[in-house]
């Protein structure tokens, strides 16, 4: 049975196809402003203490809905008013309700660092991504392998995006290492089965090199979390679900935060 990752991979592939034909990458290459200056993604991740990267997130496969009428341009400024580090911007459609749309939203409503969280495995996705105002993508090993990782990556950095690359067991860290990857996000859910275990951050911690930003993601609910996280040596958490359900996002962020 195909597992959750291999058919969002093979929906994604297919939609590729239909946006290529759509829109070919060289109206996009025209499309392209100034590259960011400097890294704004990946400083914003080491300043002191721990780091809320927060997302922009309307559903999820394991959940459904969680705020589904969210406007993009609010909750990014709820968002900045909490003094978040950097917002994520889901932009898959099908299993989580975002589009690219959100993403310039959210450009055009804030200064901040933004992520395109996404399954990306094409290049074409990275030029959507930086036509879109992303500083930064999301990149899965599972879903690449350290060849296409590499590539990805080193496209990535051409067109001026930081690479946050996505890990969940000690195989994939191997292969993100490998890789040169300068910003490791430990997945706490298993994007095969979608279960969660808030202790694989804690587990993986020891084989990523020192010097490398590491991010902790999913399962993220409590003070008590990201105070564990904080005193295990994490450098940022990224939250998208606690904050989304909660109401009022902003709010929920500042209570994280403090």
């Amino acid at each position: 049975m195909p597992t959750f990752l291999d058919q969002v991979v093979e929906r994604t592939e297919k939609d590729l196809e239909r946006r290529k034909a759509a829109t070919p990458a060289d109206v996009l290459e025209a499309r392209l402003g100034p590259a960011p200056r400097g890294r704004p993604f990946s400083e914003a991740l080491i300043a002191e203490g721990i780091s809320l990267i927060a997302e922009m997130k309307r559903a999820s496969p394991s959940r459904g809905p969680i705020h589904p009428d969210a406007r993009v341009a609010d909750i990014v400024r709820q968002y900045r008013d909490a003094d978040v580090a950097a917002i994520s911007v889901l932009t898959e459609p099908h299993w989580f309700h975002g589009s690219l749309d959100d993403l310039a939203e959210a450009r055009e409503a804030v200064d901040l660092p933004l992520l395109r969280k996404d399954f990306l495995v094409d290049r074409y996705q990275l030029l959507e991504a930086r036509v879109a105002g992303a500083d930064a993508v999301l990149l899965i090993a599972a879903a690449l392998g350290r060849g296409r990782l590499e590539e990805m990556m080193q496209q990535a950095h051409e067109l001026g995006l930081d690479c946050l690359v996505e890990v969940h067991d000690e195989d994939e860290v191997e292969t993100a290492v490998e890789a040169g990857a300068e910003i490791i996000g430990i997945n706490n859910r298993n994007l095969h089965s979608l279960e969660v275990d808030l202790d694989t951050t804690f587990r993986l911690l020891a084989d990523i090199p020192a010097g490398t930003v590491v991010v902790a993601e999913s399962g993220i609910s409590e003070r008590e979390h990201v105070r564990d996280l904080e005193d295990a040596g994490v450098d940022a958490i990224l939250v998208g679900e606690a904050l989304m359900s909660s109401g009022t996002p902003g709010d929920a962020a500042r209570r994280l935060r403090d």
